[in-house]
């Protein structure tokens, strides 16, 4: 239960981080501060909803498309942020697939590194017991 509420947490601020930097660097993407913390938590509960579907539909259908299937899910997470949040705004397609690359990447490397951020001091206590 302690792990999957430590990536829920992981997977909430990596994409947090995620859709910030997107913003940052997109003119056309606007993050609504008020209304930002619902659009993390949406485009987080999308995410990991359609991210699994999809990587079981591409092993069953089309095993070369599995590396893809994550940008995929992105996007989705995406658009269904848009649609349904206040607190995303995106408009022109080079500004979506420049997002959905950019929001992708960053999460990738902020879910790699925000474990040993995040949970340093546990790393380091489990060290010292052994």
């Amino acid at each position: 239960m302690i792990r999957l509420v430590a990536s829920a947490v992981v997977s909430l601020v990596a994409s947090a981080i995620a859709l910030v930097v997107a913003a940052l660097v997109l003119d056309d993407m606007a993050l609504d501060g008020g209304a930002f913390v619902i659009a993390a938590v949406v485009f987080t509960g999308a995410l990991i909803l359609v991210e699994p579907l999809l990587r079981q539909i591409a092993i069953r259908n089309a095993p070369a498309l599995l590396g893809s299937s994550a940008l995929v899910a992105t996007l989705i997470a995406l658009v269904v942020t848009d649609l349904v949040s206040d607190g995303l705004s995106i408009s022109g397609a080079v500004t979506w697939v420049s997002a959905t690359v950019i929001v992708w990447l960053v999460a990738l490397a902020a879910r790699f590194l925000l474990p040993f951020v995040i949970f340093r001091r546990v790393f380091a206590e489990a060290r010292d017991r052994r």
